[in-house]
């Protein structure tokens, strides 16, 4: 597996990044999740699909748009758990005394309309675990 890696800092470079990976024959492609391409969701998903390239996203919103697979942290329970440091600190817990904490909890979002469109089919034993299967 070689890993193809297609930098974009602004909106007006994501096109070209596209057009970029597909004409550099990129099997697929993995959206990390930072604040452009989450501001850019949309647009994002879009081209995945005009380049026919199967993509991984890390916030379920994506998949919601048409995003074939979506693998993050549960964003309702970091939010939960910001809830419970904020409620420490307002009962005079200082913040340098808690602990940093990593996420704990994931969803598995699979869009089978997105794989249906893409010709993939995706292996029952993957759709088991999934959280949600959008149809």
């Amino acid at each position: 597996m070689t890993l193809l890696i297609v930098e974009v800092t602004t909106p007006e470079e994501i096109d070209a990044a596209f057009a970029s990976a597909a004409a550099q024959h990129a099997d697929a492609i993995v959206d990390v999740g930072d604040i452009l391409t989450i501001q850019q969701a949309p647009r994002v998903v879009a081209l995945a699909a005009k380049y026919r390239l199967p993509a991984t996203y890390l916030f379920r919103q994506s998949a919601n748009e048409g995003g074939l697979i979506v693998y993050g942290p549960d964003l309702a329970d970091l939010n939960r758990r910001a809830a419970d440091y904020v409620d420490k600190i307002l009962k005079g817990a200082k913040p340098s005394d808690l602990p940093v904490e990593q996420p704990t909890k994931f969803v598995l979002v699979i869009n089978l309309k997105t794989a249906k469109a893409l010709g993939l089919s995706v292996p029952t034993s993957l759709l088991l675990r999934a959280d949600e299967v959008i149809e």
